[in-house]
């Protein structure tokens, strides 16, 4: 499989002309097969492409567990995934292209009917910001190449599973996928990103069991909704020592009542 990134040149300006190398970060397109039935193509970074298969399948409700899967086969080029699967199972066919970065795809209505979350997991701003600083790790596809998102579970003390990739849609994927081949339950724990919080995102998010969703962008106005409705802290901006909670700001030590202070 690749690693994720392809080798380019570039011309740099700088007080003069000189010339470069080094990676950038690799994008192409995917297709998973679930019991040798074609069903959706991808655009992707082309690595890990076995987590965000199953990742996706968990997503979208085909798998529970890897008790369901009897096999995983990617192809030498990398752009073909194989599930097989013990059972047959009925493929969704109508897909919703979502706002996700080279157009996510999802099977299900954003609105999918989620139980209200009811963890008390709790979280201050100042570990929030630390721990988003970690999302990035030296050897990771962020410092080679730059151009990913980020995504990461986390108990509140330390980074639980890191995935990176082009499409930020697909990083939550992986998360799952990984979290699945290595036994670790999502439930409980927050999920950060660096991308855009769209209908999508919260979904995954919710159906990872996640109380706390927070990122470094914006949420759009159905994420703030379904947040509402499930009972999940959502956070945006989460940046340079600020942040906006959108709902449920108890996980994050707020008291209701409390007198605020002037927004600047």
């Amino acid at each position: 499989m690749s690693a994720g990134t392809v080798s380019a040149q570039w011309n740099v300006y700088r007080d003069g002309w000189s010339r470069a190398e080094g990676e950038t970060i690799g994008e192409a397109l995917v297709t998973i097969s679930v019991n040798a039935e074609e069903w959706v193509t991808l655009m992707c970074t082309p690595c890990q492409q076995d987590l965000l298969a199953l990742g996706f399948l968990v997503s979208e409700g085909l798998i529970d567990s890897m008790d369901d899967v009897d096999h995983v086969h990617v192809s030498e080029n990398g752009c073909c995934v194989d599930v097989w699967l013990h059972d047959p199972v009925e493929l969704p066919k109508r897909g919703i292209i979502t706002s996700g970065c080279g157009g996510g795809v999802t099977f299900e209505e954003p609105e999918a009917d989620i139980e209200p979350l009811t963890n008390d997991l709790q979280i201050s701003p100042e570990r929030l910001f630390v721990l988003f600083r970690q999302l990035h790790i030296p050897d990771g596809l962020h410092a080679r190449a730059r151009g990913v998102h980020a995504s990461g579970l986390t108990d509140g003390e330390k980074i639980i599973a890191l995935a990176e990739d082009v499409g930020r849609h697909n990083t939550l994927d992986k998360l799952r996928g990984s979290c699945l081949l290595q036994g670790i339950e999502t439930e409980g724990l927050a999920l950060l990103a660096t991308g855009r919080i769209s209908s999508e995102m919260l979904r995954k998010g919710a159906k990872m069991g996640c109380p706390i969703i927070a990122s470094r962008n914006s949420p759009t106005s159905l994420s703030i909704a379904m947040a509402r409705a499930w009972g999940i802290t959502l956070i945006g901006y989460a940046r340079q020592g600020t942040m906006r909670v959108y709902t449920r700001p108890d996980r994050l030590g707020y008291e209701s009542g409390r007198p605020a202070a002037a927004a600047i």
